[in-house]
C-alpha cells in the first residue's frame, strides 16, 4: 500500500454517518451520496425480496417493514446481552435483540441473525464504496471516529467492523476531539475548547487545549444513553398517552404506527428548532373496535417540546460541570464552547449554553459535518509524507482495573489518565504449584467490579510451579492511542515473558 493511498475519515454515528478526505493545504472534501447529501442515516435493512438496503434507502422504507429496519444499533455495539443498555434499546425499537453466542448481542432481520458490527460493517463498507467511486480510486484505509465515553470492548468491535469489509481503521479517535481539529487545524490557536457532542445516540463532553497543531484533552465525560433519539421518546411518550386518552387506544403494540409515529415526532422536533409551533398528523393510525379508521393529530409547541425535553437538556449540563470540576477549569477559563451534533441546534441547548457560559456558543463547525472533517484531517497527517504533522493527547474515559478480592475494583488506569499509557502491576502466585494466573480486566469508575463492564478474562500460562508467593510476576498493562488495552505479563526473577491468552467477555 503506497503513501498516495488516501486516508478517509468517518464519522459512524447512532443516527447518521458521513465521511469526508483532506487533499492537502487544510483543504477537505465532504464525499456525498445519492442526491449530493454527505450524510447518511445509520440504517441497515432487508426487504420483503431479501435485499440488502443501506442508508437512505433503508429509512424510507421503515414504516412498512419496521421489524427488518435496524437503527440505533451503534448503542449496542460491544455490549453484552445482560447490560441493562440492551433492554433499554429495546424497548425503543422495533426489531428485535437478542443474545447470541457468548451471550453477546445479536440483532434479527427478515430471519437472520447479525452481529452488531456486523450491521456496523455494511454501513461502513457502504461509506468505502461511495468514497472509492466519487474519488476514482480503491479506498482501503480510514481514521473513524467514536464517542469519548466508548470502552475498549466497544472500540475493539468497530476495529472488527472494519475488518470485515476489508477497511484497515488505522486509527480511532474520540469524536469531540476530531470536532477540535475540525475547528482549530491551520489556524495557529492557543484556546481552551469545551466541546459540547450532543449527537442522535450519545452525549459527550471534552475539554481540550489548543497549541498550534498539539490538541490536549484535559478531560471527558458522557452518557452513552442521552441523545437525539431520548428527546424524540419523550415526545413519542407523550403523544401515546395524548391518544389513549382520546380514544383509549394504546398504539405501543403496534410497530408500524409507532414507526409512523416516530418519523412523525422526529421531523416536528426538528421543525421546532426554527418554528414556534407545528402540527403532527399521522392519517389513518389505528382502527376503532367498530372499525372505523382513526387519524392522529394534535398540535405541538416549542414550550411543549421543552418542558418534555428539560430534563436531559439538565443531565447533559450536570456532566459538563463535572467534566470542568474533573479538569480543575472555571467557566470563565473556556474561550469557546462548540456545538456537535443535530440535538445541539435546539434552542433551549444554546440558550442553557449561554447562561452557563455567559457567552453564546460558537458556531464555528458545522454540527453533523465536524466529527468526519477533523477525522479527514487527521488522517492526512498520519501519511507519511504529510509535513502537517498533528498530535493528539487524549485521555481514557473511564477507568481500567482488575478484579481484586471481595469484587473490589483494583484501579490501574484512572479516568482521564492521558493516552498512550503504560503501567506495571505486581502480582504473585497464590497456590501451591500453581501455573497459570487469571486476571478479569474491567473498565468503568464504580468501586465494585460487578457493577462495570468486564473487558475479558486473561490468563497467564507458564507460571513457575512453587510455593504461595514465591513467584514474583509484573503484568504490563498499555492503552493505545486508540484506546484499546493490550497485556503481557513476566517473571521478574528470570526474565521470562509469559504467554497471554485472552478470553473475550462473556456478559
Amino acid at each position: 500500500m503506497s503513501d498516495s493511498d488516501p486516508i478517509i475519515g468517518i464519522d459512524l454515528g447512532t443516527t447518521n454517518s458521513c465521511a469526508a478526505v483532506a487533499t492537502g493545504d487544510d483543504q477537505v472534501r465532504l464525499i456525498p451520496h445519492k442526491g449530493g447529501d454527505p450524510v447518511i442515516p445509520s440504517v441497515f435493512a432487508i426487504d420483503d425480496r431479501g435485499q440488502e438496503l443501506i442508508g437512505h434507502d433503508a429509512k424510507r422504507q421503515g414504516q412498512l417493514n419496521p421489524r427488518n429496519t435496524l437503527y440505533a444499533t451503534k448503542r449496542l455495539i460491544g455490549r453484552p446481552a445482560t447490560d441493562e443498555v440492551v433492554s433499554r434499546v429495546q424497548r425503543s425499537v422495533q426489531y428485535r435483540i437478542a443474545a447470541g453466542p457468548g451471550r453477546e448481542v445479536v440483532v434479527e432481520c427478515q430471519g437472520r441473525t447479525l452481529q452488531v458490527h456486523e450491521v456496523s460493517a455494511r454501513i461502513l463498507g457502504r461509506i468505502r464504496d461511495v468514497a472509492a467511486e466519487h474519488l476514482g480510486f480503491p479506498v482501503r484505509r480510514a481514521v473513524v471516529t467514536v464517542p469519548a465515553y466508548f470502552t475498549d470492548r466497544q472500540r475493539q468491535a468497530v476495529k472488527a467492523a472494519g475488518r470485515l469489509v476489508d477497511l484497515e481503521v488505522v486509527r480511532i479517535i474520540n469524536e469531540p476531539t476530531a470536532a477540535a481539529l475540525a475547528y482549530g487545524f491551520g489556524k495557529g490557536l492557543q484556546e481552551r475548547l469545551l466541546v459540547y457532542d450532543l449527537g442522535g445516540g450519545t452525549f459527550d463532553v471534552s475539554i481540550i487545549d489548543v497549541r498550534d497543531r498539539v490538541f490536549e484533552v484535559k478531560a471527558t465525560g458522557g452518557d452513552m444513553f442521552l441523545g437525539g433519539i431520548d428527546f424524540d421518546e419523550a415526545m413519542v411518550a407523550h403523544v401515546l398517552a395524548d391518544f389513549r386518552a382520546r380514544h383509549g387506544i394504546d398504539l405501543s403494540a403496534d410497530p408500524v404506527a409507532m414507526q409512523r409515529i416516530r418519523d412523525q415526532v422526529e421531523r416536528a422536533k426538528i421543525d421546532l428548532s426554527t418554528r414556534a409551533e407545528v402540527h403532527l398528523a399521522v392519517p389513518f393510525v389505528t382502527m376503532t373496535p367498530q372499525g372505523r379508521p382513526l387519524n392522529l393529530e394534535m398540535t405541538m409547541d416549542r414550550p411543549l417540546l421543552e418542558r418534555l425535553s428539560r430534563p436531559l437538556v439538565e443531565r447533559t449540563l450536570e456532566i459538563v460541570g463535572q467534566v470542568l470540576a474533573e479538569a480543575g477549569v472555571g467557566t470563565h477559563q473556556i474561550d469557546q464552547v462548540l456545538l456537535v451534533g443535530g440535538q445541539t441546534r435546539m434552542p433551549l441547548v444554546q440558550e442553557r449554553l449561554t447562561r452557563l457560559f455567559g457567552k453564546p456558543p460558537g458556531k464555528g463547525v458545522h454540527p453533523d459535518e465536524a466529527v468526519a472533517v477533523g477525522a479527514a484531517l487527521y488522517g492526512w497527517s498520519l501519511r507519511a509524507s504529510s509535513t502537517e504533522k498533528l498530535q493528539l493527547l487524549d485521555v481514557i474515559p473511564m477507568a481500567i482495573g482488575l478484579e481484586q478480592a471481595g469484587g473490589l475494583m483494583h484501579v490501574v488506569f484512572p479516568r482521564n489518565a492521558p493516552i498512550p499509557n503504560a503501567r506495571a502491576v505486581a502480582a504473585t502466585n497464590s497456590a501451591e504449584g500453581q501455573t497459570e494466573l487469571v486476571v478479569r480486566i474491567f473498565q468503568g469508575d464504580q468501586a465494585r467490579t460487578e457493577r462495570n463492564d468486564l473487558l475479558g478474562e486473561f490468563t497467564f500460562s507458564g507460571v513457575r510451579p512453587s510455593a504461595p508467593g514465591e513467584v514474583r510476576l509484573e503484568i504490563q498493562f498499555e492503552v493505545s492511542v486508540d484506546g484499546i488495552l493490550s497485556m503481557s505479563a513476566r517473571d521478574v526473577d528470570s526474565g521470562r515473558l509469559m504467554q497471554t491468552t485472552v478470553r473475550v467477555a462473556e456478559g
